[in-house]
């Protein structure tokens, strides 16, 4: 209560009519990150009690669905189901309610039962964050985007690494209504990867054509990837250093066979 007392957000959240101060949370990252817009089928994992449903159905004049093991109030033109994200029935619920297509958005700001223990309290929320990293890959439109809380701690590296191999775009927020003593941090991806490859992947390539910068060019399940220093008709292994939507960049690891030795 004396904490709630000297708390703006909490405050305003109960003269706006907010059902969290988490709502603000949501807007600062929606203005920086712009992961929400006005035509963006949304999901919202972990939503009770609901601050951030409120919010979503405001920046968009499309889906919103809220997902969560706990009760949610009902809330107009909110989708909600009751269930946990890490059954498969429950992604099924989220895909009947989204729709073939898939969501624009999923966002999270979900944080595990708190014990006193930070390791252990740490390692829940990364547990949980993957778990949220995990459905949001099975329920994002290409090019979707992804708004993850996060405790701060050793295993945040780690968390942080696997989003970029998912996203485009991936940075680490922490928005001005989180409480100055919190060690929570937002995790944003933009432009969900649906590539066949991720980055740090290594593959055997034959180089197939030679690029008009004079990269080698060479195919994974038909996705482009470019190459320096290679030759056309050389076999190399590589290791994907960057994903973009339709194209990735690798580096030489080895070299297998080079054009000359596959003439004789």
């Amino acid at each position: 209560m004396a904490r709630h007392r000297r708390d703006t957000y909490y405050w305003r959240a109960k003269a706006e009519g907010y059902r969290s101060r988490a709502a603000y949370k949501l807007q600062q990252i929606n203005k920086k990150f712009n992961v929400i817009r006005e035509d963006s089928d949304v999901v919202d994992l972990g939503a009770a009690p609901g601050g951030w449903l409120e919010v979503a159905r405001e920046l968009t004049k499309r889906k919103v669905v809220g997902v969560d093991i706990l009760r949610i109030k009902p809330m107009d033109r909110i989708t909600i189901i009751r269930g946990d994200i890490t059954r498969e029935e429950t992604v099924s619920q989220i895909k009947e309610a989204v729709g073939e297509d898939g969501a624009d958005a999923v966002i999270c700001d979900a944080a595990p039962n708190l014990s006193g223990n930070w390791n252990l309290d740490h390692a829940r929320s990364i547990a949980l964050a993957e778990s949220a990293l995990e459905c949001a890959t099975r329920i994002l439109k290409p090019q979707g985007n992804f708004v993850v809380k996060v405790f701060q701690g050793d295993m945040f590296k780690e968390y942080l690494d696997k989003v970029r191999g998912e996203f485009t775009y991936v940075r680490a927020h922490s928005p001005e209504a989180s409480r100055s003593e919190s060690a929570e941090i937002y995790v944003v991806g933009k432009k969900f990867l649906t590539a066949p490859i991720r980055k740090g992947e290594e593959y055997d390539v034959v180089i197939e054509r030679m690029g008009s910068g004079g990269d080698g060019t060479a195919f994974v399940e038909g996705f482009v990837v470019f190459i320096c220093d290679t030759e056309k008709g050389e076999k190399v292994r590589i290791k994907v250093r960057d994903v973009k939507p339709n194209f990735a960049f690798a580096d030489v690891i080895q070299r297998l066979e080079s054009p000359e030795e596959e003439e004789k």
